[in-house]
């Protein structure tokens, strides 16, 4: 029987499976052209039919109820069947083309889009209870490969189907989640639990972080494999090795090499523990003392406004679980949801748009090449916003200094939002765009794969299930809002060239600069207010990271004194 550490490893595996074919939204342009053509309906009924898929997150707070009464497994399978009856449905529909009301597939799009969050849901849950002491890095991890899954869905349409891919892919979307749902069932099955109130030994964290950089670098070989080379030239036995067999065999192999390290050294000289490990938050921790008065610098206080805005009901524990009553009656919870409706979620939906601003733009040619742009950043963005957690596992103590304030970290990332729109204000130079669209996918996939952690930190990892859920909401209601608002501006320019007779009455397309121009300012300044709001959650959740990591800092001062 496997040992309690590799038996953790297993499920981590697992959740990378189902987060690399899970994100099965990111796949819509491809069959869309045909469910439109089938359908026979228009780019704005298409365009609600997107909507739904987002909509479908909604309920995804359902998830992290149903996980507080039914095994992890369970959940996981509901996902499966949302996704298969969603999907599997539209692929029939599209193939025999018999006539639906559209109503009908409207709540098709909305069940196979419910699917996923779902699924998130439970890699989040089976993260947090098997990786108590570094969740946030086996999290962060797992969001990741969530980043290539419309490459890898790419790959397997390409080489199964080359002749019909557009409805091929709306058939992987239906089967292979359930596929792998079921390739998974072993390793959450024989997980070993929450471990929470385990202690953990030192040499499993020194093993354990070598396994996570490991892990790490073969995300980030897989992602270079997807992104920049051409589907033709990939081959899906290499595609299979790097996300299945190796995955299993990396924690195997540093535990080999690192039980024959220290057999070899304990003949010579006895094994002394080095001051590193691996980013170590566990669940909520009272400091009755330290709470009762935030800690502010008094030579820094300002006007009276800005303290009070500052200091009113912020929150002073790391880690407190919140319910759902009390997570929307938090100030700071508003200001998080402001942070990510203003700036991830805007990221967004300009991707969504990303085909008809290049369009619009005359770089149509360029197309595949931008998307290629975006999806590589946002992927490379997801593992960027591990890398101070990965450097505190050998940089324990300088870590602790630097205090690992995360709200700063959405901070810095969201400052590249409004760059970006700015420099599309600015020019439309082909250099231009590319460098925005890099810059708003690294800032999106860094906030997606950040907000998992930020959230069980702030509002409680027991809870976490639920209060992300409700956290996400913002993404629908922000692609309904900002979606709707682009169309309308994009049609008002068609209205004015048409009256300038510069273009055709029957013409449904615009080109020119001025076409995406308003909605750039529109999108840059609310990516600004996205900003001010993270920078205001940073300054009143930083007492609270301050207070936790001084506690963790003289905790590894006096295990550093015992050697």
């Amino acid at each position: 029987m496997l040992s309690i550490e590799r038996r953790k490893w297993l499920v981590l595996v697992a959740a990378i499976w189902i987060q690399a074919f899970a994100g099965t939204n990111f796949d819509f342009p491809s069959y869309s052209t045909q469910m439109k053509s089938t359908l026979r309906i228009d780019q704005v009924q298409l365009i609600y039919l997107a909507m739904a898929s987002d909509i479908g997150k909604l309920f995804g707070w359902c998830s992290g109820v149903l996980l507080l009464y039914f095994p992890t497994w369970v959940v996981l399978f509901m996902a499966a069947f949302l996704g298969l009856f969603g999907y599997g449905l539209q692929w029939l529909i599209i193939q025999t083309q018999f006539s639906v009301p559209y109503f009908m597939m409207f709540i098709l799009s909305l069940s196979a889009g419910g699917s996923i969050p779902w699924f998130n849901t439970v890699c989040f849950v089976l993260n947090i209870n098997n990786f108590p002491e570094n969740w946030p890095l086996a999290v962060s991890l797992s969001v990741s490969f969530n980043g290539v899954t419309a490459a890898l869905y790419n790959l397997l349409a390409t080489k199964l189907s080359p002749n019909d891919k557009s409805t091929s892919y709306l058939l992987l979307n239906a089967v292979v989640p359930f596929i792998v749902a079921l390739a998974a069932l072993g390793p959450i099955l024989q997980q070993p639990g929450p471990q929470k109130d385990l202690q953990t030994d030192e040499t499993v964290i020194k093993d354990d972080a070598h396994i996570f950089v490991c892990m790490y670098i073969l995300a980030a070989v897989t992602g270079l494999y997807l992104f920049f080379l051409e589907p033709k030239s990939q081959n899906i036995f290499i595609g299979s090795v790097l996300l299945i067999v190796l995955p299993l065999l990396f924690p195997n192999i540093v535990y080999l090499i690192k039980k024959a390290h220290r057999a070899y050294y304990s003949k010579r000289q006895p094994v002394k523990g080095p001051d590193y490990s691996l980013v170590e938050f566990k669940h909520h921790e009272e400091f009755p003392e330290e709470c009762s008065t935030p800690v502010v610098d008094k030579n820094s206080r300002g006007c009276c406004l800005f303290e009070r805005i500052i200091e009113t009901d912020r929150l002073k524990v790391l880690g407190e679980e919140h319910s759902v009553t009390h997570l929307v009656s938090r100030c700071d919870f508003w200001l998080y949801y402001i942070a990510y409706f203003c700036g991830g979620t805007i990221g967004l939906v300009y991707s969504n748009n990303l085909g008809q601003i290049v369009q619009s733009l005359g770089y149509i040619s360029k197309t595949k090449a931008l998307v290629t742009v975006y999806s590589t950043c946002s992927f490379f963005g997801r593992l960027l916003s591990a890398a101070a957690d990965l450097v505190a596992c050998f940089y324990h103590q300088t870590y602790t200094r630097m205090y690992n304030i995360r709200t700063g970290r959405l901070s810095l990332a969201l400052v590249l939002m409004p760059i970006a729109f700015l420099l599309l204000v600015l020019s439309d130079k082909l250099t231009v765009l590319s460098i925005a669209t890099g810059l708003i996918g690294i800032c999106s996939g860094f906030l997606v794969s950040t907000a998992v952690t930020i959230t069980s930190e702030l509002f409680g990892s027991e809870s976490s299930g639920i209060n992300h859920n409700i956290v996400i909401t913002n993404i629908p209601l922000g692609s309904l809002l900002y979606g709707y608002t682009g169309s309308l501006i994009y049609v008002d320019h068609i209205s004015r060239l048409r009256y300038e007779d510069r273009l055709d009455e029957r013409a449904t397309v615009c080109f020119g600069r001025t076409c995406y121009y308003h909605t750039f300012i529109l999108w840059g300044f609310i990516s600004f207010i996205g900003l001010a709001s993270s920078i205001l959650l940073f300054l009143r959740t930083k007492p609270a990271y301050v207070r936790y990591n001084q506690k963790q800092g003289s905790k590894q001062t006096s295990t550093g004194d015992d050697f």
